[in-house]
């Protein structure tokens, strides 16, 4: 039975969470009809999951847990069932901006800091683009009117933007809060592609280059990392060679941040952080190496505007585990192979190359 689209105009504020829920139940695969008799429920119920109408985030916490133990049960998808989190994320982001009383409580992006995940969530809703991890999967088809994507509605894409915009324009006025809300603002605002909405995020990001011009490690690392990658995303690289250059490269805090950093957007720290501090553990020591080694590996070939950032990560992250190399030998192969593959293409810049022949050596003394 067809999900019920909703009204135009108005936001179904649970969508992307529901659309992904869609998904894992039909690689179990089960009908609306027949999940929600195996869960005891009506089916209704479901049919407002999945459309959003009633946003998985708004169940019991225990209704939700025991949701998701019995789709694992059921037999879904692992990968799949394991967004679930960083779907009701996105969704919380998005009614933010475009749902009835949006202005109530914290900011969800002054709350606490957001992961790839949950960026490849909204950029699916936002762009249609679908997360790697769900990259070929398509819903099954069925009568009546559905999605094949939670992508939002031009109006409600339009409105979450301009939030967005208004949002960073106004965050560090905000006490507590405000500087999180401001980099992780402007960041998403440059998913937005329209020429005037490109145009003024390009500028509110370029009149932030400022704290791109300070060397090493200081109280605006994070924002001007996020400063610079999210105008790589706008086709200007330079930036992030500068500030690999200078707020990277030779300043051991600073190395060690983006190593922590990239450990928790890569989903290694499993604790949802409030703000940037934990950036600055210098002991490297919360997260696992191998599951980072593991995300830039595989990650490295979908984001081939930030090559230099993955290559000098991958060289500061061996250099300070080298016997990453021999903890997977798969995973060093294949590394190995991405390496070859990036020194071909001459892609990156003179240093990555450089440091992409030192990984490579690395690779290649512990095979």
């Amino acid at each position: 039975m067809a999900v019920t689209p909703p009204a135009r105009g108005r936001a179904a504020t649970g969508a992307v969470a529901g659309f992904v829920l869609r998904l894992a139940r039909e690689t179990i695969p089960r009908t609306q009809a027949s999940l929600a008799e195996v869960l005891g429920v009506d089916l209704g119920t479901v049919q407002g999951w999945e459309s959003g109408r009633r946003p998985l985030a708004n169940m019991k916490a225990g209704a939700l847990l025991n949701l998701r133990r019995r789709l694992s049960a059921l037999g879904a998808g692992t990968a799949v069932v394991g967004l679930l989190d960083s779907a009701m994320d996105a969704d919380q982001i998005i009614g933010a901006a475009i749902a009835p009383g949006a202005g109530l409580g914290p900011h969800p992006l002054s709350a606490w800091v957001h992961t790839r995940d949950t960026a490849h969530m909204l950029a699916w809703a936002l762009t249609g683009s679908a997360p790697p991890g769900l990259a070929g999967r398509v819903p099954l088809p069925r009568r009546g009117p559905a999605a094949s994507s939670p992508l939002l509605g031009a109006d409600d894409r339009a409105q979450f933007f301009r939030h967005l915009r208004e949002a960073a324009e106004t965050a560090l006025g905000r006490p507590g809060g405000g500087t999180l809300l401001h980099r992780q603002a402007l960041y998403l605002a440059s998913y937005d592609r329209g020429q005037d909405s490109a145009a003024w995020t390009a500028r509110a990001l370029r009149t932030r280059r400022g704290v791109l011009a300070r060397k090493g490690w200081s109280e605006h690392w994070a924002e001007a990392r996020s400063t610079a990658t999210a105008l790589a995303r706008l086709g200007d690289p330079q930036p992030l060679l500068d500030f690999i250059e200078r707020c990277l490269v030779g300043d051991d805090t600073s190395e060690a941040a983006n190593l922590n950093y990239w450990a928790y957007w890569l989903g290694g720290v499993r604790v949802p952080q409030p703000d940037d501090r934990f950036m600055r553990d210098r002991e490297l020591a919360h997260w696992d190496p191998v599951t980072l080694l593991r995300g830039l590996t595989y990650g490295m070939h979908h984001s081939p505007g930030y090559v230099d950032l993955y290559v000098h990560t991958l060289w500061a992250l061996l250099t300070a585990h080298p016997w990453l190399a021999q903890a997977s030998p798969t995973l060093a192969r294949d590394l190995s192979a991405r390496v070859e593959q990036v020194l071909d293409e001459g892609t990156a810049s003179t240093r990555a190359r450089n440091e992409l022949h030192t990984v490579h050596y690395v690779l290649s003394d512990h095979s």
